[in-house]
């Protein structure tokens, strides 16, 4: 039985490598439930329609506990604490309510210019240096690790040590025990920073997280964790973003004049919206599993049962966005879930969204002539990944 169904998350067509994998997206003709199998031999149910997964993501029988028996594991599940987007509410609402201040709309947006000057200074690096040039290492993996670092207090010197462990953490190909050994090197280097931080507080993030410990309400190693989220999410998913957007806009040429000929911040902030539905890069769903019996869709999904919700698929629902596979920046994509839905969806999407609107707003203006320096059949797309992305992106100008 479990033989016969389709894999997930499955295989990207590589002439269509901003498109889910063909398999996949075939099942949400299907109807919005069907049984995929894992890795380990699972079978949850993989949710593809739209509706059905904005319905799942905010049902109070939805657990997002990866401790939890039937939870559709990704990879091999390591010992150790967990990260609070990995826990239920309360304790969940709790951990989240610590951080969420610092990725308020009105807050982030006082961050605008800080991010302006930074991708104006790595674009002057550009312009200045040689050609051509790997834009994932000289442009979009510093843009947002310099954001993360300077919002949490994270010397950006030791950029290399956690950008080179967290590519360990996030390959699903990864041996076990050496995702172990780079998440245990990854939270020894924040459990240090948080001590120092309770030596010598400053106006940062982790100072901020370091005094829960301090009075109490979070122990070392769950503030140790929480920093290893913030710093791994705050930089590893936008900088994917920066680069297979760019890839994505240079092979629609007609798309990317859109961007080049226009300052208008809400031409560019729709583009974003537009992106992000179009390439997913979170693509191996968002993985959850039921507490109780749930009925939807003509289905009755089993306490215990695992669910996926394959996000990158609902954002392809023709039901909800016409000619889904087409990238069209007039689009009004706002009701993707790449962010996810509901009381788990993504706390730094607002940091996110302005850092990909000032790089898309900015880049190809002011290198209008940016171009490949490759064929997009010798880009190395990180199809081992949980985030999707490239590893090297050559461009020249």
């Amino acid at each position: 039985m479990t033989g016969t169904l389709p894999a997930f998350p499955g295989v990207r067509a590589e002439r269509c490598p901003f498109d889910p994998p063909p398999a996949i997206q075939a099942l949400q003709k299907e109807g919005p439930l069907t049984r995929v199998r894992l890795w380990d031999g699972s079978t949850p149910w993989l949710v593809t329609t739209h509706a059905e997964q904005r319905a799942l993501l905010g049902h109070p029988q939805v657990s997002a506990d990866v401790t939890r028996p039937g939870y559709p594991l990704s990879a091999p599940r390591l010992n150790g604490s967990l990260s609070f987007i990995l826990m239920d509410d309360p304790e969940h609402a709790r951990q989240r309510r610590m951080v969420q201040a610092a990725f308020t709309v009105r807050r982030v947006e006082g961050m605008r210019p800080a991010v302006q000057r930074i991708v104006d200074r790595l674009i002057d690096d550009l312009l200045a240096g040689p050609k051509p040039v790997d834009l994932v290492e000289a442009f979009a993996l510093p843009v947002p690790s310099l954001v993360i670092c300077e919002l949490l207090g994270v010397p950006y010197a030791d950029h290399d040590f956690f950008q080179d462990h967290s590519r360990i953490l996030i390959r699903r190909v990864t041996p076990p025990e050496e995702r172990a050994a780079a998440g245990g090197r990854l939270l020894d280097y924040l459990d240090r920073l948080v001590g120092d931080k309770l030596e010598h507080p400053g106006d940062d993030l982790l100072s901020k997280v370091a005094e829960r410990v301090r009075a109490g309400e979070l122990t070392r190693e769950q503030a140790a964790q929480m920093g290893v989220l913030l710093l791994v999410a705050g930089h590893e998913t936008t900088a994917n973003m920066i680069a297979l957007g760019t890839l994505a806009l240079l092979q629609h040429p007609d798309q990317l004049a859109v961007l080049c000929g226009s300052d208008d911040p809400k031409v560019v902030a729709g583009a974003v919206e537009e992106l992000l539905r179009y390439l997913n890069i979170t693509h191996g769903g968002r993985r959850r599993v039921a507490k109780a019996d749930i009925e939807i869709a003509g289905q009755v999904i089993r306490a215990g049962e695992g669910i996926i919700l394959a996000n990158d698929v609902g954002n392809r629902d023709p039901e909800v966005f016409p000619h889904p596979d087409e990238l069209d920046l007039g689009r009004d994509a706002r009701r993707h879930v790449a962010f996810g839905f509901g009381v788990h969806q993504c706390l730094g999407q607002p940091l996110a969204r302005l850092e990909l609107q000032v790089v898309y707003g900015t880049l190809y203006r002011r290198i209008p002539t940016l171009a490949l320096a490759a064929g997009l059949e010798q880009i190395p797309f990180k199809h081992d990944g949980q985030v999707y992305g490239v590893y090297e992106l050559p461009v020249t100008w």
